[in-house]
């Protein structure tokens, strides 16, 4: 989450009154946490929402399907926040020139350091999403899957080594490697592509939300697993969380189960996930707009993660 567009508090209050029971407007609070849309917190007359405005990296197109995933998620009795529709039963709107939506406010706080129950929910939670797509026919391709990496690394090119030197060869050497090793015979679904713990609210052990489905695709569905190990089993800068790795996995297994080709695909399925998030940080480290109100995020962390998938083949054993 982010803000990049600015809201008057008039406007705000005009797109409101679309809608049929979500009151009057009471105070509006920008979200600096994250980088991909601009979001606030809006708390009215009956009740509290998040509104979020649609950037650039978002195609408009692709907004129905993760509107259409929500409500299928919703239907299942995930706890995942769908769009409120209009009194014309539009969700889709139109705001200070972008693509907008009012969202259900779910109750529950993200963790910074997760703790193995912890992990072990929020790896179920991910488990129980994957059967309940198991219907779901809708589908986008990733936008940033293994293919758009390369690109995405050359786009930000020598820059990378004012991140830090030797940036660059680091990351194509890492890729290359990856690319190489990567497995298309796995199975696939829709995956949400992003579950760090900022988007998985708890209270205490218990999962509350599942949020921020804009990656979501058909991709890999251990990717998926991948991509939530390197998030939740490290703190912010990197560095590992006794037991969180293996409590994740487990929580997943019960509530899905991983085959054995899953589980051996696991370690390169990390380094590539490590990759692209590393890569994507140091895009936005080096192309944030100035005037924007977001929490740029660290590239290195995700360097550092690499480094310890590489020096600990045996984390997926």
């Amino acid at each position: 989450m982010a803000v990049y567009t600015h809201v008057s508090a008039e406007a705000l209050s005009a797109f409101l009154r679309r809608y049929a029971e979500v009151g009057e407007l009471v105070s509006a609070k920008g979200i600096a946490e994250g980088v991909e849309n601009s979001n606030y917190l809006v708390d009215t007359t009956t009740a509290r929402f998040i509104l979020t405005l649609y950037e650039k990296r978002v195609d408009v197109g692709d907004l129905p399907f993760f509107l259409d995933l929500l409500d299928h998620l919703a239907d299942r009795g995930l706890p995942v926040p769908p769009a409120i529709r209009d009194r014309d039963g539009v969700a889709i709107q139109t705001l200070e020139g972008r693509p907008a939506c009012l969202i259900r406010f779910l109750n529950g706080v993200s963790v910074t350091r997760p703790t193995p129950d912890q992990a072990a929910t929020a790896g179920a939670a991910l488990g129980a999403l994957h059967a309940a797509v198991a219907d779901f026919d809708g589908g986008r391709p990733n936008s940033l899957g293994i293919a758009d990496w390369r690109p995405l690394l050359m786009r930000c090119g020598s820059d990378l080594d004012a991140i830090a030197p030797g940036l660059f060869a680091r990351v194509d050497a890492a890729l290359a490697a990856v690319e190489v090793a990567w497995p298309h015979d796995l199975p696939t679904s829709v995956i949400h592509a992003d579950l760090f713990p900022d988007n998985v609210l708890m209270l205490g052990a218990r999962v509350t939300g599942l949020i921020d489905f804009y990656f979501a695709c058909r991709d890999i569905r251990a990717y998926d697993v991948a991509v939530m190990h390197t998030s939740w089993a490290f703190d912010p800068q990197g560095a590992p969380l006794d037991g969180v790795g293996p409590a994740l996995l487990a929580g997943y297994g019960g509530a899905l189960g991983l085959s054995a080709a899953e589980r051996a695909a696991l370690p390169v399925l990390a380094r590539g996930a490590c990759i692209r998030f590393l890569l994507t940080r140091a895009w936005d480290w080096l192309d944030t707009p100035a005037d924007a109100l977001v929490t740029r995020k660290d590239p290195l962390a995700y360097l550092r993660r690499l480094d310890w998938y590489d020096a600990h083949p045996e984390a997926f054993a």
